[in-house]
């Protein structure tokens, strides 16, 4: 057993997380997260992505916790249906806000993403989802929840729960972070 703390790698989607989106503040709020650098942000490829996600979590000293955003979840779900059991026996848990449906909103640059797989994750997983999402039904949100495993926290219309919605520190997202954070490890 390991008594070194959990380090939190940050996972963006699309485009990247902006300076005032929840992900870049809690960044400023907490140096033990660490963001998972992309080298396309803006045309991303699901196997670029997957192996980059694969790299971080194998370089971690301690294990880890995933900090996920619309694209980034779809990148957890992919990484999680290939990785090798010795990667993710690494990762305690992950915080999946707002997956991007790909399979459902077309957005032509992601194609690769998809099918999104509907397979379990092999680590506790928390998939918050807004009730107004415009890239993910609350039905969407539903079905890969259960696929997945993941328990579904619903906040009500917070739209696409990035800098927009008006988050600010999201004290509520860390919360739940917290809750998949093992107190024995």
């Amino acid at each position: 057993m390991t008594t070194d703390p959990p380090v939190t790698l940050v996972l963006p989607g699309w485009q990247n997380s902006g300076p005032e989106h929840w992900q870049s503040r809690w960044e400023r709020l907490d140096p033990r997260l660490v963001r998972v650098e992309q080298a396309d942000w803006d045309h991303p490829q699901r196997s670029d992505w997957v192996a980059t996600l694969d790299r971080a979590v194998r370089a971690q000293p301690a294990p880890v916790l995933l900090v996920a955003h619309s694209l980034g979840c779809v990148t957890v779900a992919h990484w999680a249906a290939q990785a090798d059991q010795q990667a993710r026996a690494a990762v305690l848990g992950a915080l999946l806000v707002a997956p991007a449906d790909i399979d459902n909103v077309r957005i032509p640059a992601l194609a690769t993403f998809s099918p999104i797989p509907l397979l379990p994750l092999p680590f506790p997983s928390t998939l918050v989802a807004s009730a107004d999402d415009p890239y993910c039904t609350p039905e969407r949100a539903r079905l890969l929840a259960r696929g997945w495993g993941s328990r579904l926290v619903e906040p009500g219309a917070r739209g696409h729960l990035n800098s927009e919605s008006g988050l600010g520190d999201w004290p509520e997202g860390r919360a739940l972070l917290t809750e998949l954070q093992p107190v024995n490890r």
